[in-house]
């Protein structure tokens, strides 16, 4: 595209204004800031451009513990054209000129070279492009200028750059103004904080109920540690998102995600995650100082997770599997409860079958060869890693046999022979899950399957209706 465009069009020194299209065959020199709305054109605000730096921060990271995703961000100024604003009636009007067979090329002296390219790629209406950021420009010669340039060009941009005599400066078209902020509906909030994956916070109640802490007092204060968890889980997301904005705008699914269509400003998002976050340790210190330890332990795992650990093939699922336990610990922590190695052990072995679920099911989703975005899977790992979801899976049911038999379940169960009804239906839970994901029938993460899903319902409650018989 930048073939065929000298270092600079854009120096000349004729002054004169004329009406557009006057000339049907000279050139057309455009500076970018006239195809940009007004306040557009900053190459990277803050926010992304922070983001982009710990990106490649963390990426250099991963190089040293495994494979990595190939990078999606081809433009080395962190600007991205889809997030900017461009003006309407400027473009309409060069594809007007692009119609009357006139060559229009893109220009700057104030952007770098990779602004100026991911403009002119993105609008497509361009037939070459140029850029000299930061150099002074000299008397006009026409001597300097490309041939296709030194028999005459028109010129829409700055005053102050001048023109040779050959040139002519264009009135430019009206500017269109920027569109007003848009209102943010309530779905698309919901959406940014994660609503939906509140009910997986549900896991800090277990100690509740396998400690038999039925107490109002108790039940109060695991509601209040959900509620904790839940907030700094949406603070956790948001912060993902931000993180994975470009690979999330090409996939076929989460480019809906509020931040990836546009739908949350990326500044609004931040102030968002900012309120999460400290709601979310104020509730947390309320409990105990144990609590918000146990809590700050999660938020920086998750956030490790989401900026580096989970570009590294089997890491990222025992990562998820802890993350799952951390919640049955904090869960403990909250109600000043001894945690159960029995728990502990069989938490992250079920989490670990449910995280290697997740993953079959988005590799079976890949063409033949193909490597996961922003994780080190390939397409050919998908045996293997359905081999070790089973495994971890009834390793989960071995843990829970080896409970009913010990010393511990007889202290907690007047009847523990009746907990032995539940391993079966564990059993059915575990391969029904697998089957499902084998057969393409769930969509993405089995946890949130299984909320939905009224038959994991049903086997959840015959196992809790089973240990309350056994109590």
């Amino acid at each position: 595209m930048r073939a065929s465009v000298p270092e600079r069009v854009e120096q000349g020194g004729g002054d004169a204004v004329r009406e557009p299209l006057r000339s049907k065959a000279r050139p057309l020199v455009v500076d970018v800031d006239e195809v940009m709305v007004r306040g557009s054109s900053v190459p990277a605000d803050l926010v992304f451009d922070l983001i982009r730096r710990l990106r490649a921060f963390a990426v250099a990271i991963t190089a040293f513990f495994g494979p990595q995703a190939q990078s999606t961000h081809g433009d080395p100024s962190g600007f991205d054209p889809s997030r900017a604003q461009f003006d309407r009636d400027a473009v309409r009007f060069l594809l007007q000129v692009l119609g009357e067979g006139r060559p229009v090329y893109l220009c700057s002296e104030t952007h770098p070279e990779p602004f100026v390219s991911a403009v002119a790629q993105h609008l497509g209406v361009f037939t070459a492009w140029a850029a000299a950021p930061g150099r002074q420009l000299p008397a006009a010669r026409r001597e300097e200028l490309p041939p296709v340039l030194r028999q005459g060009f028109d010129y829409i941009g700055s005053a102050a750059v001048a023109l040779p005599d050959s040139a002519s400066r264009l009135a430019r078209p009206a500017r269109s103004e920027p569109p007003a902020p848009a209102q943010v509906g309530m779905r698309s909030w919901l959406k940014l904080f994660r609503v939906h994956q509140y009910a997986k916070n549900a896991l800090v109640l277990v100690p509740l109920l396998t400690a038999h802490k039925f107490a109002s007092g108790s039940a109060a204060t695991s509601l209040l540690a959900v509620i904790a968890f839940s907030l700094c889980a949406s603070g956790a997301y948001i912060l993902n998102d931000l993180l994975d904005v470009e690979a999330d705008r090409a996939h076929p699914t989460k480019r809906g995600r509020p931040i990836a269509s546009g739908a949350i400003p990326a500044s609004r998002a931040v102030g968002a995650m900012a309120l999460a976050l400290v709601a979310a340790f104020a509730i947390a210190l309320s409990i105990s100082i144990e609590f918000g330890g146990v809590l700050l332990g999660y938020f920086v795992l998750t956030t490790s997770y989401s900026f580096w650990l989970k570009r590294i093939a089997t890491v990222d699922v025992v990562v998820l599997a802890t993350l799952y336990t951390v919640r049955v610990i904090g869960g403990a922590v909250a109600i000043s409860v001894p945690m159960s190695e029995w728990l502990l052990a069989f938490s992250l072995f079920i989490f670990m079958s449910l995280a290697l679920v997740k993953r079959y099911i988005e590799l079976a989703g890949q063409p033949d060869g193909a490597v996961l975005a922003a994780r080190g899977y390939q397409v050919e790992d998908k045996s293997m890693i359905a081999i070790l979801a089973a495994a971890s899976g009834f390793n989960a049911v071995v843990i829970f046999t080896l409970y009913i038999s010990s010393d511990t379940v007889r202290a907690l169960y007047s009847h523990p022979q009746l907990l032995w009804v539940g391993c079966p239906i564990l059993m059915y839970w575990i391969g029904r899950v697998m089957l499902f994901a084998q057969r393409g029938l769930i969509d993405d993460d089995p946890v949130i399957f299984a909320l939905r899903d009224r038959v994991s319902w049903v086997a959840l409650g015959a196992i809790g209706a089973i240990m309350l018989a056994a109590i």
